[in-house]
């Protein structure tokens, strides 16, 4: 056999990239990422076959389904919309924990809250976005600094807005009722004032207090679609999220963030993220992932 024909064999649709309960085939692998690209901007490439098989292969086994291939062509069917937005729950990362990146929490109490706070009490508007919010620790997290400094926040024109793709996540963001764990970065005082312990089917959580949950709302919003939003964000945080999607993409989330923050705005990304592109010349680094929006006539930095 050839080389060249080696390489076809190495390249066959056919060939099983994760097995197990049902095996999974390159063209299946090639559907899905097509399909979570089109729907979320999510990249996905081979390295991914043994996450999209262990997160994909119980829903198949639930859908009475004889495997990838009967699947994809659900989860591609008109009929299969409730599906494929089950694929797409199944195939977004949730990992999150309270105060994540402390040091961006730190600057947002120290540099940015003390003015936006006096704005607040003088009768200004004030506006944050999480997005990306996962079960809800980013945004409670983001309340729980501000109310740190001015426990009345509610009281003023003051909202956080909170938005993920999932509706599933958005559900036990909204309940705000987490494992004794997930509270391991909250500190006593915090928990003490701001959290309730409960039962919930027999188990023992913590519930946000309801003060807490008046600064915030929590709706479904897809970062590829289109953004229903009228006014500016003088905070965004989005960590963690543009990794996943290519480097147009990326480009493209980074210049619309941009043009929805006033000038003076900060935006907050994750460790392993870079603004880039046409963004970079209007968004000032001035700490660890941490930009500052010089406005839109600021000229491209050297």
């Amino acid at each position: 056999m050839s080389s060249m024909g080696a390489t076809e064999l190495r390249q066959s649709p056919d060939e099983v990239l994760a097995s197990g309960e049902y095996p999974l085939r390159r063209r299946d692998l090639t559907d899905i990422a097509a399909m979570i690209y089109s729907d979320a901007g999510i990249s996905l490439n081979e390295t991914k076959a043994s996450l999209v098989y262990s997160r994909l292969s119980k829903h198949i086994r639930n859908l009475g389904l004889s495997g990838f291939h009967e699947y994809c062509s659900l989860v591609s069917s008109p009929a299969g919309g409730a599906a494929r937005r089950e694929m797409l729950s199944h195939l977004t990362t949730n990992f999150t924990r309270f105060f994540r990146e402390n040091h961006h929490f730190e600057h947002l109490k120290t540099e940015v809250l003390p003015a936006l706070l006096a704005r607040a009490k003088s009768g200004g508007r004030v506006r944050i976005w999480s997005a990306a919010c996962s079960d809800g620790q980013e945004p409670y997290s983001i309340a729980l600094t501000v109310l740190s400094l001015m426990p009345n926040a509610a009281d003023y024109d003051f909202r956080i807005l909170a938005t993920d793709i999932d509706p599933k996540i958005l559900t036990l963001a909204r309940a705000g009722a987490y494992d004794e764990a997930a509270l391991e970065t909250v500190s006593p005082a915090m928990r003490k004032q701001w959290f309730q312990e409960v039962e919930i089917q027999g188990r023992r959580k913590f519930q946000v207090d309801d003060r807490v949950k008046r600064l915030i709302t929590f709706n479904e919003l897809n970062l590829m679609a289109q953004w229903p939003f009228k006014g500016t964000f003088d905070v965004i945080f989005c960590r963690n999220v543009v990794i996943y999607f290519d480097e147009p993409t990326q480009v493209k989330i980074w210049s619309r963030f941009a043009d929805l923050l006033p000038e003076g705005g900060h935006l907050y990304i994750g460790h392993s993220e870079r603004v880039s592109g046409d963004a970079k010349s209007v968004l000032d680094n001035i700490g660890i992932t941490t930009y500052r929006y010089l406005g839109k006539h600021a000229g491209r930095k050297a």
